[in-house]
């Protein structure tokens, strides 16, 4: 058994999935391995993912400790940016393996039309 953030994890790899798995946690740390980013700029490059979702999935990985969120107040208007912890940054090789296996699949697998 595997205990992290106080919540058990039966092996190693279900540690990892219940961190980073779901549909849109590894999108959001693949944006940003090259850096900072608000939260208008993360939904600008992932559309189709709903207010709602983006920012639980942000909440989740900042409780998590993957990633920082940096709130600005000093002047108006609010300014948030997220980007990725010393922990986070640990995930990157992942992030990249799997963003590579995606073109593999894409440039060997995938249907190809004429």
């Amino acid at each position: 058994m595997h205990t992290y953030k106080g919540k058990e994890y039966p092996c190693c790899t279900s540690l990892t999935m219940g961190i980073i798995g779901g549909k849109w946690k590894t999108v959001i740390l693949y944006h940003l391995i090259d850096g900072t980013l608000r939260y208008n700029e993360l939904r600008k490059i992932m559309p189709t993912v709903t207010e709602r979702t983006l920012s639980l999935q942000l909440k989740n990985l900042e409780e998590d400790g993957i990633i920082n969120r940096k709130v600005y107040t000093t002047k108006p208007p609010l300014k948030v940016e997220y980007s990725l912890t010393d922990l986070g940054k640990t995930l990157i090789p992942i992030l990249q393996s799997i963003a590579n296996w995606g073109d593999f699949v894409v440039e060997n697998y995938s249907a190809k039309t004429v």
